[in-house]
């Protein structure tokens, strides 16, 4: 891997170097493992201080320091390329300059492209099909088999999800037409696999494209491709048409990096965790999807300090390869031992805070809403309530959005610590009671540029990106100085177990 090395420019240093003011100086290794020198005392007026401190402004300047490394590079700051390294040099560099000893582990990941994705049915070209991530290739000239559909319709929320699904239908040797739905694209592939098939085709469940990974190269078994809902609802009536699908795509095992940096005070074995991912897709520069949680949680950072007055450490991560499968995040919470993942009492998720048609959504930690995964572990309904109240306290009426495994609190979960996050909405559409209580615009995407080359600092909504920087610095402050209170997480001594 080649590491692009870049300064921070002057605009962004001066940004940088005020923001600090409140900092202090030299850190320790963010892996906390030794007793901070003396009885850590927090401020209980740090939540609200770190909210008046922390700008939208300040964020945006970050944001367009990565669109610029994004031009320089490809147009994408995407995982192993060196747009994404020089953002990583980038945000390290920002929290040297801060007084935060960082570190960048570096972690293999498999790289993914295709270089043809066609369909024909019936000796006719087909619709547009994506191979999803990880997908294997096709044989030369592609897999032609007739097209069979997995049962669809709203009293089957899980399609293809289970082997009775494909009970008495001809699936060996056949292209399979397979609707999103609750499991994962990894599952919904495996079981089709396991029942004879040549190839899977999911639709989407919702307008707009459909992205997805199917984990790894190892666990991809069928070539599988992803399309529009409506072109997905076209094909569903020509079940039995001989089909021509192809996918001729490659990976490749190479390497990259998170950046990680804690302060140097507070209890190192009460962590309380903010984290983000850096990496944007390959079509674009990614500065809504994730520059911009990437951008609020660094000017968080810079404005909290390296040794700010709090109880509890707080350690910042930036996550690489994300886009590939929740890989940095995995990688480095199944690498902790069972001692320092009890350390983390909580983890706050920052993943697309700026979309251009917003929804302002806090990640339902209770299950309260009865939608799809159940509760967060013990204290994620107090995270939600927190940042619920943090969010009405900037003027918006926020609403819970579903632990439904699309980004990074997903290993952190899976380890049993406490999460919770902000979410301004991808590809799903606004509805006209979604306007009605945020505004915006009925019958669109929340970001319309999801995924895509238009992810530019064009695509940012600043209203948005404040009121959400300013519900995560209260969220990071408040748990920072006290992790009880009826909003409280399990301390230490209750998560001996975990």
């Amino acid at each position: 891997m080649i590491t692009a090395r870049r300064g921070i420019p002057a605009l962004v240093l001066g940004a940088v170097l005020a923001a600090t003011a409140c900092g202090g100086a030299g850190a320790p290794a963010p892996t906390a493992s030794s007793a901070p020198a003396a009885a850590p005392t927090g401020d209980p007026g740090l939540a609200r201080r770190l909210a008046e401190q922390v700008t939208g402004d300040g964020a945006f300047v970050h944001l367009q320091e990565l669109q610029r490394i994004a031009d320089a590079h490809g147009g994408n700051r995407a995982s192993g390329s060196p747009g994404y390294d020089a953002s990583v040099e980038y945000v390290a560099g920002a929290l040297r300059a801060a007084g935060f000893t960082v570190e960048t582990p570096s972690f293999p990941f498999d790289t993914f492209a295709a270089d043809a994705q066609t369909l024909a049915v019936g000796g006719a070209p087909g619709p547009a099909v994506t191979a999803l991530t990880y997908s294997p290739t096709t044989p030369p000239g592609g897999v032609s088999a007739p097209l069979v559909a997995a049962p669809d319709g709203p009293a089957d929320p899980s399609p293809g999800c289970d082997a009775t699904d494909y009970a008495n239908l001809p699936v060996r040797g056949a292209i399979v037409l397979v609707r999103r739905g609750t499991c994962t694209f990894t599952q919904k592939q495996q079981v089709a696999a396991d029942a004879g098939a040549a190839a899977v085709l999911v639709g989407n469940n919702v307008p707009g494209p459909l992205g997805g990974t199917l984990g790894s190269v190892a666990e991809g078994r069928l070539p599988t491709g992803g399309l529009l809902q409506p072109d997905f609802d076209a094909l569903l009536p020509r079940a039995g048409t001989p089909a021509t699908l192809v996918l001729a795509t490659r990976s490749a095992t190479i390497t990259t990096r998170n950046v990680i940096a804690q302060t140097t005070t507070g209890r190192p074995d009460e962590v309380v965790m903010s984290g983000a991912h850096l990496d944007s897709v390959p079509q674009g520069p990614g500065i809504n999807d994730n520059g911009s949680g990437s951008a609020a949680q660094l000017e968080l950072a810079l404005r909290l300090g390296s040794a700010p007055p709090v109880t509890n450490a707080v350690r910042f991560a930036w996550w690489g390869a994300e886009e590939s499968g929740l890989i940095g995040s995995t990688t480095y919470v199944r690498g902790l031992t069972p001692e320092a993942r009890r350390d983390i009492a909580v983890l706050l998720n920052s993943d697309m805070l700026a979309s251009p048609n917003p929804a302002y959504l806090v990640y339902d930690g209770d299950d309260s809403d009865r939608v799809g995964a159940p509760p967060g572990p013990r204290g994620s309904d107090g995270i939600e309530r927190t940042l619920r109240a943090a969010l009405e306290a900037t003027g918006v009426p926020p609403q819970g959005t579903d632990f439904d495994g699309r980004s990074d609190y997903g290993a952190f979960i899976e380890a049993g610590i406490p999460a919770g996050g902000l979410f301004t909405g991808a590809e799903e559409i606004k509805t006209p009671e979604d306007a009605a209580r945020w505004g915006g615009q009925a019958g669109a995407p929340f970001d319309r540029c999801y995924h895509q080359a238009c992810d530019t600092v064009a695509n940012i909504d600043r209203p948005a990106l404040d009121r959400m920087l300013d519900a995560l610095a209260v969220g990071v402050g408040t748990y920072a100085v006290d992790l009880g209170g009826p909003n409280g997480v399990p301390s230490r001594e209750q998560r001996q177990t975990r």
